[in-house]
């Protein structure tokens, strides 16, 4: 256990740095978007590109892994969206919503610190795989569900297919996958330089990215109804992981690397946008404070998780 704690405690740490810094004044919440675009831009683009470019296409384009990690969020989103609308009573809004914080993960600015120091270059891989997910599925449905509340639902999804795609065409993140897939699949190399460049920039994503994960933090406040806090945070810390572990022990086997990854992925708390995406459905402060909840509760989880996984299933890292 304290080589667990080993690995989680130093990205804490830097959490907490970027929290304090913002709490005496150091930097303000303007100046960490700035950096978190930064890393969103150009960061996390250079480290996904990287990760896929150097690997053959069946390495990357790993099947079995989509299934399962998409599978199992698609299961926690459409499961609590049904079980708020239609066992609770609540609006469509917050029912995707809640659905939308369980299902999908902050896997670049949390996940991927954590996995790279477990399994190493394998984590920009699993990172990119994780992306596919959310960014092409776990979002644009949450946010369809979300706008189907009212009337027009058919004029909504049209609507939100519409904008997922726009979306799409300039998103970096995703514009880096498909580059990497690209490179994959034809055996290309950038020239030394180039691909020294990327490097740097790549190296730069994670310190920076838990710093300002840390800096957002503050001020957030613990409100909304406690029931709805402990069944999002529940669900994202606990159901999430523990879906997509049922679907790899019955879908063909992967690299244990890999199969390792995606569980402790699905284990991060939820994407940091969070609170923003409900903004449009006045469900920021609920979302805020399920935000704050989660990522706390997330440094006991993740090591329980990542013991879990090497004490009774026998993955090792």
């Amino acid at each position: 256990m304290l080589q667990i704690l080993a690995i989680t405690t130093p990205i804490y740490l830097i959490i907490a740095a970027g929290f304090l810094a913002v709490r005496f004044g150091l930097f303000t919440k303007p100046e960490l978007r700035v950096l978190g675009r930064f890393v969103i831009q150009f960061c996390m683009p250079a480290l996904i590109f990287r990760a896929l470019s150097q690997r053959s296409l069946g390495e990357v384009l790993n099947l079995p892994y989509l299934l399962a990690y998409a599978l199992g969020s698609l299961a926690l989103l459409l499961g609590a969206t049904l079980y708020g609308r239609r066992l609770r009573g609540q609006p469509m809004p917050l029912a995707a919503m809640r659905g939308l914080g369980m299902s999908a993960s902050n896997s670049g600015f949390v996940g991927y610190p954590i996995l790279l120091q477990l399994i190493g270059p394998a984590a920009g891989v699993a990172l990119a795989l994780c992306m596919v997910v959310e960014n092409l599925l776990i979002l644009p449905l949450s946010l369809v569900l979300a706008d189907s509340g009212n009337g027009g639902a058919a004029q909504r999804w049209h609507q939100a297919l519409q904008q997922t795609l726009r979306n799409l065409l300039s998103n970096p993140l995703i514009l880096a996958i498909l580059a990497g897939f690209g490179f994959a699949l034809l055996g290309l190399q950038l020239p030394e330089v180039l691909g020294r460049t990327v490097q740097i920039m790549a190296t730069a994503a994670s310190p920076i990215a838990l710093f300002v994960i840390g800096g957002t933090l503050v001020g957030l406040r613990l409100e909304g109804v406690r029931r709805d806090l402990a069944c999002i945070a529940f669900g994202k810390l606990v159901l999430h992981p523990l879906a997509v572990l049922a679907l790899l022990l019955v879908l063909p086997p992967i690299d244990p690397t890999l199969r390792l990854a995606a569980v402790m992925f699905a284990g991060m708390p939820m994407l940091s946008i969070y609170p923003v995406l409900a903004q449009k459905y006045h469900l920021e402060g609920l979302t805020a404070a399920a935000l704050l909840v989660t990522t706390v509760l997330s440094f006991l989880s993740i090591s329980l998780l990542l013991w879990a996984l090497h004490t009774l299933l026998g993955w090792v890292p």
